[in-house]
């Protein structure tokens, strides 16, 4: 005796709600593919701009420094003979100085400001120790000598200062 499958109202139902899971699935899967996508455009989009915004502030810089560059191939050019008298080489003395301040002044307009050294308490932060130096009539840790002059742009250190340290 062979019966007939009695037709189940629920796999239709399952059928349809497998469907809906699958139709839902792909869509979610789609999202998410467009979704990443679009991150990953944004990325690049982003990297991009900040090469171009780094670039056109260092070119800025470059423009700003020319006109120093100029004055000092001016100085290098002129001739300093060898019997020059204390006049002479007080113009050039002078002519270096206007260019070392122009300097300055556009690292100035920069932010750039130069590193407290001379008196102030060493800082390894912001300073490098060369060598140490007694401590006579000086605090232990007092900076005594600027070996070289140290920068900072903002809370950003370009370069530490070299200095001697007094140490007891």
């Amino acid at each position: 005796m062979t019966t007939d499958p009695v037709p189940n109202v629920d796999s239709g139902e399952a059928a349809a709600a497998d469907d809906a899971l699958r139709e839902e699935r792909d869509q979610l899967r789609d999202r998410l593919l467009r979704t990443s996508a679009e991150f990953d455009n944004y990325r690049k989009r982003t990297d991009r701009e900040r090469r171009d915004l780094s670039a056109h502030a260092a070119a800025d810089l470059v423009k700003e420094l020319l006109p120093v560059i100029d004055d000092l191939e001016r100085a290098i050019g002129i001739p300093v003979p060898d019997d020059a008298g204390p006049e002479q080489m007080r113009a050039l003395r002078d002519g270096v100085e206007m260019v070392h301040r122009l300097f300055l002044d556009v690292l100035q307009r920069r932010g750039v400001e130069p590193i407290e050294t001379i008196g102030a308490d060493f800082d390894p932060e912001w300073h490098e120790a060369l060598s140490t130096d007694p401590a006579e009539g000086r605090r232990d840790g007092e900076i005594t000598a600027e070996i070289r002059r140290g920068y900072r742009m903002g809370p950003r250190l370009l370069r530490a200062a070299l200095v001697k340290v007094a140490q007891s």
